[in-house]
């Protein structure tokens, strides 16, 4: 079997797989949600919101907001499409860029489809780092679409870390989850470069401090 072929069965094989087991071994943990008043809901609202949080934590969201009308900005890279398919997997739609300007592209798909109605998520900290550093992406999409940003993180009591430059987190069977909802963060409209900048920051320590707060929940400074 050549290396295409067997990439394209992979790529059939490997989200459908992951997802079902997703789905039987996060079955079994125990969710706490925290400051469920800062969830926006769109049917009641009538407006989308734009889900914003670290990267350690997408593999869990993946599964708990399952369902939901979410376009998911996704990498452009290889790897990129696994990520895509498993979160087809759970309901999702994607916006992904193009191999020569990936990220302008992906957010420009992500741009459209929030203004289009569907609520949008983008991880603040990138998909290359560094960690828990808050990227513009996420400030220039609510700017230009005047969709709240709502920041989210989740902490677990027991976990696996991948060896990955943000930690992943895979919650252990059985465990306890704390999901934190932050404060909506309404950005005032076509920011320029110093309100971006401004804007980031204000993120950036929202996301923080409700990380300090989710893991503090199992006594820990961090995972």
């Amino acid at each position: 079997m050549t290396e295409g072929a067997l990439n394209s069965v992979l790529l059939r094989v490997v989200p459908w797989s992951l997802a079902l087991i997703m789905r039987v071994w996060f079955f079994t943990c125990r969710v706490t949600v925290h400051n469920p008043e800062n969830l926006l809901d769109p049917k009641k609202t009538g407006q989308p919101v734009i889900a914003s949080f670290w990267h350690y934590s997408i593999i869990y969201f993946f599964y708990f907001q399952r369902g939901n009308a979410v376009t998911a900005m996704v990498s452009a890279s290889r790897d990129g499409e696994y990520i895509a398919r498993l979160a087809k997997q759970f309901g999702y739609e994607t916006a992904r860029g193009s191999r020569n300007n990936k990220g302008v592209e992906a957010l420009k798909g992500l741009l459209r489809a929030v203004r289009k109605g569907n609520s949008g998520a983008i991880v603040a900290d990138g998909s290359q780092g560094p960690a828990r550093i808050a990227q513009p992406g996420a400030i220039l999409l609510a700017s230009r679409t005047g969709a709240p940003l709502l920041p989210m993180l989740w902490s677990a009591s027991r976990y696996y870390t991948v060896r990955s430059w943000d930690k992943t987190v895979i919650p252990k069977p059985f465990s306890r989850i704390d999901i934190f909802y932050g404060e909506p963060l309404h950005v005032p409209a076509e920011l320029k470069a110093e309100g971006v900048e401004e804007y980031r920051l204000l993120l950036e320590r929202r996301l923080n401090e409700l990380y300090d707060t989710a893991w503090g929940q199992h006594d820990k400074t961090g995972h």
